[in-house]
């Protein structure tokens, strides 16, 4: 009799799973498929891009702080994406390297919004806690502390900026499904950059509140386009690009590396910035299990790290941080082609993991970062170094 259920499960799911390829038959023609919409586990890139070169700095100020985060990025994610661009990532360059361990006080397998607030202000909090202690108390971020010391501050996303990276930064909540509580707390925050999706929390809300009528009477200058974004002047830019996520990366263009560059130019002052970017749609479509579109997302964040990189190189006074909240989807690589540029792969999971995530650094005081670490030490080095 349980062979006969089980037999019957088996039938019934094959059965869903053609319907499913029936209804999405045009997904096979996807820019980042290779194969029909149920072989997701392999990808061959056709796109990829030099990488750039840059020597170690050497002065000890660190003026500026720029805080890359890939949402859900294990070294499985760099290292499929690392086959994909023919053996070479602009990560390559930073010779400083580390590991971070990312569990919850709470949870082995953490999510992201503990996983960023460790990493935003070095202190581990429970699952689902967003820059509150485990008691729900606000601590200070990073971001908050630069602003404190007189330095401006951004952030660049492409997710919706109410997500749990970017409100680690900026924003604290018990509740991170308490969307339109935590957009609400942007309009006060004090920072100079703001750029993501989200636009539908910010107006026709529950409360009736336009938050970007509100963030424009405080001086914001608004952007709803990458080029409104491009033309963007003022000492406060607020972008909101999408109801929600910006799409996916080779459909959105160069959004996130312009986005970051458009940040820097606005932050940078005698005083200093800190600025936060996330590939967040890593962990989006480790979720979903497909390959392609997590490997575009990474290699775009690449892409941004290459032109921010040489950047700080010119600046030398800017310390550049990268490394995740956490890994999604128990990632592994199991075949390919570095010649061909092509993977194959295996998930194990839609939801995260804990393996630990690397921490990468260059700049003035990256070999601080050498080592294993909490995601809390992670935090706390960069806030000692915020002066």
């Amino acid at each position: 009799m349980k062979r006969f259920f089980a037999l019957s499960a088996l039938l019934l799911s094959s059965a869903a799973l053609w319907a499913q390829v029936e209804e999405g038959g045009t997904r096979a023609l996807s820019r980042y498929a290779n194969d029909t919409f149920r072989d997701d586990d392999r990808y061959t890139e056709t796109q990829p891009y030099n990488t750039v070169s840059v020597e170690q700095v050497k002065g000890k100020k660190v003026k500026n702080i720029i805080f890359m985060i890939g949402d859900g990025m294990g070294l499985e994610q760099i290292s499929t994406a690392w086959v994909l661009n023919g053996g070479h990532l602009n990560m390559d360059n930073m010779v400083y390297t580390g590991f971070s361990r990312t569990y919850a006080v709470d949870k082995l397998i953490t999510d992201s919004c503990q996983g960023g607030t460790g990493l935003s202000t070095g202190t581990k909090t429970k699952y689902g806690y967003i820059a509150v202690d485990p008691d729900g108390n606000d601590i200070q971020s990073s971001l908050k502390l630069a602003q404190e010391k007189g330095k401006k501050t951004g952030v660049a996303v492409t997710c919706r900026v109410n997500d749990a990276t970017p409100a680690d930064f900026c924003c604290h909540s018990t509740d991170r499904d308490q969307q339109e509580e935590i957009a609400a707390q942007y309009v006060d925050s004090g920072l100079d950059f703001l750029c993501g999706g989200g636009l539908r929390y910010w107006q026709n809300r529950e409360d009736g509140r336009d938050l970007v009528e509100e963030m424009k009477a405080k001086g914001y200058t608004f952007a709803a386009t990458q080029e409104e974004l491009k033309a963007a002047q003022g000492e406060k830019i607020l972008s909101l690009q999408a109801p929600i996520e910006l799409p996916a990366a080779l459909d959105r263009g160069d959004y996130l590396p312009n986005a970051a560059m458009k940040a820097i130019e606005s932050l940078d002052n005698k005083k200093g910035f800190f600025l936060m970017i996330e590939g967040s749609c890593i962990d989006d479509w480790c979720h979903a299990n497909k390959v392609g579109y997590m490997a575009e997302e990474l290699l775009d964040f690449d892409r941004t790290l290459g032109k921010v990189l040489e950047w700080a190189e010119k600046d030398g006074e800017t310390l550049v941080i990268v490394t995740a909240d956490h890994s999604t989807g128990g990632l592994t690589l199991v075949g390919g082609d570095l010649q061909k540029r092509s993977v194959k792969v295996h998930f194990s999971t839609e939801g995260h993991n804990g393996i630990l995530v690397p921490v990468f650094a260059y700049g003035p005081h990256a070999a601080d970062f050498v080592g294993v670490h909490e995601n809390a030490e992670v935090g706390q080095l960069v806030k000692k170094l915020i002066k």
